[in-house]
């Protein structure tokens, strides 16, 4: 039988462990790059539901791009920003990215899986929403940071 390098037999516990999860998570590469960017799906997040702006532009590269549903693509750091400051009066209070799959090659990683959210309207009135995307993430300095970011909602 063939010797199981650590990725694989990490491969094959996240599966038996995530078995009973809703959602299995595959994680292919070095487990700290991994966990840097897990910790950096999380915090972006955070970002958005405080409306920490410059730190949510900042979880992308200088000349990273979004490419939101029915719009064009938006490049740049500093248009990025602009593109996710929410309206006066409205408010994201919850937002959670669940990845499914991650997958890492040198400096260069994607990211696959759901997003949802919940917005809370001037009013009062509140929607969930959710939906797929996928990111493509590019390390830089020591640190992942967003290159591309692509997604769209699912109807409930």
């Amino acid at each position: 039988m063939k010797k199981l390098t650590k990725v694989k037999m990490r491969l094959i516990l996240l599966l038996i462990l995530g078995a009973n999860a809703s959602v299995a998570q595959v994680i292919a590469g070095d487990q700290k790059d991994a966990d840097k960017i897990l910790e950096n799906i999380q915090l972006f997040s955070k970002f958005y539901t405080t409306a920490n702006y410059d730190a949510l532009a900042n979880s992308y590269c200088e000349n990273g791009m979004i490419l939101p549903p029915g719009s064009d693509i938006i490049k740049g750091r500093e248009a990025i920003k602009q593109r996710w400051v929410l309206p006066e009066g409205i408010k994201v209070p919850f937002h959670k990215i669940t990845p499914i799959e991650i997958s890492i090659n040198g400096n260069w990683a994607y990211d696959i899986g759901y997003y949802e959210g919940t917005t809370l309207k001037k009013n009062g009135d509140k929607s969930d929403f959710k939906g797929k995307y996928v990111i493509i993430w590019k390390k830089e300095d020591g640190d992942w940071k967003i290159y591309s970011d692509i997604w769209n909602r699912i109807n409930n």
